[in-house]
This record gives C-alpha cells, structure tokens and sequence, in this order.
C-alpha cells in the first residue's frame, strides 16, 4: 500500500515537473489578465476574441521557442511580472490596464508609501502569489534539472495568432475611429500586453520630458505685475490636499461632523460643485500650480508656475511640502521659490526607522514653518503648502489621541473592513480640518488683506459601491475620485479692500467648477497679478463676474489627451452621483449599448 502509494506521488511530481505541463501552466497564466479584462472592459465580443486569441497564440509561440521550457519561462518574465501587476490593479480598481500613469507613479513614489500600501494589499497580492509564484519555483526546477520539452508546440501557437491577427484586423474595421462612435479599436487602447508596452513607451517618453524641463525653461517669463499697491501689506496662502474627497467633508453636507472648525469660520467661501481633471497626484499638482489645463497640457512642458508669476509681481515665495521629493514637475515648481523646504527630506534615519510614522508624517508639522514666514512681516508674502493629508494609510496620518470616529482598525484593503477605514478616513479630513483653521487663524493676527486657497489634488475610492473600487489613480477615473474640495478664505481687511473679488467669489460659488482650469487664473486675480501669457485665463477667474461654468467637464486622460467624462469610461453610476451633488454634464445622456454593467450599478446602487 505505502509503495502504491510513493508511486502515485513520484508520477504526480513527474507530471508537475513536466515540460508539458510547464509549458501550458505558463501560457495559461500569462492569458489569465486577457480573459479578465474582457469581463472588466467595455469591448464588444470581436475586441475581447481579438485580446485572447493574439496574445494567446504569441504566448505560446514565445514558450515554444525553446524546449528548455524552465529557462523560457523566465526569460518571458517581464510579461509574467505586467500579467501579475494587472491583476492586482483589477482588484483595486475594478477595470483598466497597466496605464502610463502607473509606471510613471513607481518612479514618483517613494519606497516608504510604496511599503505602506503593500502593507495592506494582501488579498491582491496573495492571489498573485498563489498563481504566479508556483510557475517560477517549477520552471527554476526545470530549469535546474536541465528537463527539455519532447515536442514542440509551434503550429498550435502559429494557428492561434493568425485567427487573432484576423480577428483583430476585423475589429479596426468594424469599430472604426470617430468622435461620435461608442467604441473605437485599437490595440495600443484594448490589446494587453501591447497597451502595456505602448504606456510603457510613453511614460519613458514624459520622463525624458520632465527630464529636460529646466533646460527648456530657463528663459521662460511671464512678464507678470500686480496692480496693487506696493506699499500694502498682503500674504496669500494656497494649500494642496492630498486625497481629500468633498464627499467627506461636513461643508459638502456630509452627515459626520468632519470640518467643526471651518464650519464656524468667518470669510470661507465654499465652492459645491468642484471637480479635478485628473485623479493622480504627479499630473493634477502641477496643473494645479500652472497655467496649464487638460484642454492645453502641453503648455506644462514649457511654461513656469504661479509661483515665479508672484515673483516677477514682487512677491516673496516660499514652498513648503510634507511629501518627499519624486524628480516631478512638483520639486520643479517648488524649486522656483525664494525658499524652497521638503519637511520630509532632512528626516533622520532614526525618525525615518521609527515606528511613530504619525511624527514623521503629520501636516501639523508645516505649521511652524507658516509662523516663521508671517514673523517676518514682509509686505508681499505667497506661501504655497503641499500637504500629505488624506493619503493611504488614513490611520498614518492622525494621531490617535485625536480620534474621534472609531474603530480605525483593521486597514488592510477589503471591502469587508470598510467601516474602520472610512472613520480612519473621515479622521484624516478631521485633521485637515485642524490644519486649515490653524493657518486661517494665524493669518488673521497678521492682520492684513490676506486670502487663503484650499483644494485636493484628487479624491478616493473607498470601497463606495458594488465595484467594490479602492484608492484613486485608475485609468478609469470615478465620481469620488475626482470630486474634491475648494475652499478660499479672505480676511476682513481684504474684504473690505477687494470688496468687488469677494462678491464675485460668493456669487460664483454655486457654479460648476474644474480646479485645474480655475485656480491659477482665480489666485492671480485676488492679488491682482496680470500677464500677457494668461490674458485668455481671465474667464476661467471665480473672481471674475463673468465666469461661466464649463459646459463640458474634461479629464486628462492616461495619454494626456483632453477627454469628456464619458469618453473617459466614467459609469453611468458616476453620472448619477454627480447629479445626487448637483453637478450636471452634457455627458450625462443615455448609456451606450456597451455598458450593460452600468445598468446592473444603477439598478443595485447602495
């Protein structure tokens, strides 16, 4: 018995470690990211044939090529590795495909908020382990063993990529391009692993670009003067959220007691219905801080910020971020000011080893640097303040004492442990809160005109409905990924000088808003700075009484192509949100033939 029994394993393992069984374990699991995303992504039956049957064939071509199947699946590794990434952001997101921004984010992000999200992406991660770990351990074995494939398995692959390449071809032909089509082919949009390797091509291409960006503008003015007194004293602070959605937020409505300090502050206009262009931190900042916008991205390649347009006006300018530095368009902006501080670059090892990383973290500890710069009491004053605010993990970035909506435990990234992040959540906009009231009211001692401007660079998903999406940053952007808070605050003394920019403000504060369009023009306008490079910007001003609300909201999407919300991907979901907030769009019409799913959220919504 115990003989027949070791024979049965011995020709199990045998089997396991089989050439063969290598051979169609790893064509299976490199294929296994095209059959989900024909079930995540809106293509019609010839797209999603056309994704599977292509790659197939060439990934079995690939592994045919040498019986040393062991040693090819590992040099097949790189796709191993996309088809393992994709299938983490999946789970994220619901949809989309390894996007440009994505590769762009693991050059931008450092290593320790990289860890602290892996940290708490265990289910993804386990379920790539357990498929895709097995196929290296066996193909190292293989490999070791110098096993070799009896036959080869080429003509099988070669059928399969000719009926993909036909059906391919077929799906350009019916799904032609053109602005009024719902659907429109093209593999580098809807083939993995070419969609892959296509962003892969593009973000090294940005890269080369931020690169170079310096050189570029190294002659760049913009000519920019105020039409303020000199004499008058003046300090303007912007702040950047990090993460932070309006749904959140108790002066959104929201029913929790979010914001108890600004909610009781004099002179903050709330403006309802506000939205980003863009839900990446490394792509919506730099719109933030430039002229440019998703409909004219291209000027960011070529143009400086706002702060060295304060400076040209005779303003002294500082930055001040609590994020460290990533080689981006944000450290190149930030670098134009007189005094420029990352709070997070002169970290100790040992502050960094810690386990405190509250200390490490917190925005309060920008506060100091604030009082240092109004001490100074000089008559022109920017202050511009990147915070960490609301980034993943939300229980990193409160300090417990300051709790106030529990249990914040467990974090891990499952839907099942929504409750405690939300109130881990809800507590991190808490201590926004905190913030922003603590810089109002050191600008109201300084008692001068003084302003202050907050917004987000982009919102979260958290788990809000059946698609059951987490954090932010998908190809594929959502309603709460995207709607995010825009404050601006004015002392009395600036109130009763610029009385015609406040009135302006409050009757504007109802409109529809993009924060990527708006903020530059609306904080040159409040400390009367104008340029002959931003003379068309004037509309886009919420100081402006002329100011009309976009009949179109854009998004810049993973290409940087200037997109509706729709053309986007948004579900009708969204749209439906969007209206709950009172935010319409002309792209709020019915849905298309290709999103059946929507009608499902729409129908179940929470």
């Amino acid at each position: 018995m115990t003989q027949s029994h070791n024979n049965k394993l011995t020709t199990f393992f045998r089997r396991l470690l089989s050439p063969r069984f290598l051979y169609f374990y790893a064509v299976f699991s490199l294929a296994v990211p095209n059959v989900a995303l024909c079930f995540t992504e809106r293509m019609p039956f010839m797209a999603c044939l056309a994704n599977v049957l292509l790659p197939l064939g060439v990934y079995g071509g690939l592994m045919a090529l040498s019986r040393k199947t062991g040693c090819q699946v590992w040099r097949v590794f790189l796709l191993i590795f996309f088809a393992a990434f994709q299938l983490v952001l999946i789970y994220l997101y619901g949809r989309g495909v390894i996007a440009v921004d994505m590769f762009l984010n693991l050059v931008t992000s450092n290593p320790g908020e990289m860890l602290e999200l892996l940290d708490n992406l265990v289910p993804a991660v386990a379920g790539v382990v357990v498929l895709y770990v097995p196929l290296l351990i066996l193909a190292s074995f293989s490999w070791a063993r110098h096993l070799k494939a009896e036959a080869a398995f080429c003509r099988a692959a070669l059928w399969c990529m000719a009926a993909g390449a036909v059906v391919a071809g077929l799906s350009y032909v019916m799904y032609p391009k053109g602005e009024d089509r719902p659907f429109t082919y093209r593999a580098e949009d809807h083939m993995f692993p070419v969609n892959v390797f296509y962003n892969l091509g593009l973000a090294v291409e940005q890269s080369s670009l931020s690169a170079n960006y310096k050189e570029r503008v190294a002659d760049f003015r913009f000519d920019a003067k105020s039409d303020h007194p000199a004499d008058s004293a003046e300090v303007y602070v912007l702040v950047i959220g990090e993460t932070a959605r309006a749904a959140n937020f108790q002066l959104y409505g929201y029913h929790r007691p979010t914001n108890p300090l600004l909610s009781r502050t004099e002179g903050l206009t709330v403006f309802s219905h506000t939205m980003s262009q863009s839900n990446t931190t490394h792509k919506s900042v730099p719109m933030l801080l430039s002229a440019a916008s998703a409909a004219d991205h291209d000027r960011l390649y070529d143009e400086k910020s706002i702060i060295t347009a304060f400076r040209e006006a005779g303003f002294h300018t500082t930055f001040v971020s609590n994020q460290l530095p990533n080689h981006s368009y944000i450290d190149f902006f930030g670098s134009e000011a007189d005094d420029c501080v990352f709070i997070r670059e002169d970290e100790t090892e040992a502050k960094e080893g810690s386990e405190d990383v509250v200390a490490a973290t917190s925005d309060e500890q920008l506060l100091p640097y604030v009082k240092r710069i109004l001490d100074k009491k000089r008559t022109k004053e920017l202050i511009v303040l990147h915070t960490y605010g609301s980034h993943f993990n939300y229980r990193d970035r409160y300090p417990q004492s300051e709790a106030r909506f529990l249990p914040d435990t467990p974090t891990e990234a499952k839907a099942k442990n929504r409750r405690s992040l939300i109130n881990a959540y809800d507590n991190t906009i808490l201590q926004t809160d905190r913030l922003l009231a603590s810089v109002i009211g050191m600008l109201r001692d300084r008692g001068c005109a003084a302003a202050m401007i907050y917004t987000s660079d982009h919102g979260e998903n958290i788990f809000d409905d059946q698609r059951l999406r987490f954090l932010h940053a998908s190809p594929v952007p959502s309603a709460y990924d995207l709607n995010v808070p825009f404050l601006v605050w004015t002392s009395e003394q600036y109130s009763r000088d610029y009385s015609a920019i406040t009135a302006a403000l409050h009757a504007n504060r109802n409109k529809d808003v993009e924060t990527s369009v708006s903020l530059f023009p609306t904080l040159m306008s409040m400390a009367g700075i104008s340029s002959p490079r931003t003379v068309a910007l004037k509309l886009r001003s919420l100081t402006d009484a002329g100011y009309k609300a976009p009949r179109h909201r854009l998004y810049l999407d993973d290409h940087n192509r200037a997109v509706t919300l729709r053309q986007a991907g948004m579900d009708e979901f969204d749209f439906e949100k969007m209206k709950e907030w009172g935010m319409e769009d002309d792209g709020c019409r019915p849905l298309c033939k290709y999103c059946p799913k929507s009608k499902n959220l729409l129908q179940n919504k929470n």
